[in-house]
């Protein structure tokens, strides 16, 4: 039986593996002027967190330094799903349609915030329902 880190660890590899779609979506969201301002305002602090060298969990710690990386982006996207509608989000997606499903997206976030420390999980929690 696999453990719940182990899982966990395979999701957010998973996800990790597919940001490069992810980060498509993004880029044409952030164009589409169907897309609302604040949550192209929300994508767009995504991306500079990702860009920027300082993290809340340095991106030099193997592994989980990358972790609250995803937890920001997958945040940002879960938002985007909810506010941008179904066309729109297909209009921009180049992955597996499935992967836009609310449910896969709950299940990357539950699992980049099974590898961070209780208090950055709930500060990472209150931006992004910002």
């Amino acid at each position: 039986m696999e453990s719940p880190r182990t899982g966990a660890r395979r999701t957010v590899i998973y996800y990790m593996k597919q940001l490069p779609a992810y980060l498509r979506l993004l880029g044409g969201l952030l164009t589409d002027r169907r897309v609302s301002a604040v949550d192209k305002l929300l994508v767009a602090g995504a991306m500079a967190y990702i860009a920027l060298p300082t993290d809340l969990i340095p991106d030099f710690i193997p592994f989980i330094g990358e972790v609250d990386d995803v937890f920001i982006l997958v945040m940002a996207l879960q938002r985007l799903v909810a506010n941008a509608g179904r066309n729109v989000l297909l209009a921009h997606w180049t992955g597996a349609l499935e992967d836009l499903a609310d449910l896969n997206l709950k299940e990357a976030l539950a699992a980049a915030a099974f590898f961070l420390p209780r208090g950055i999980r709930r500060r990472l929690k209150v931006i992004g329902r910002g």
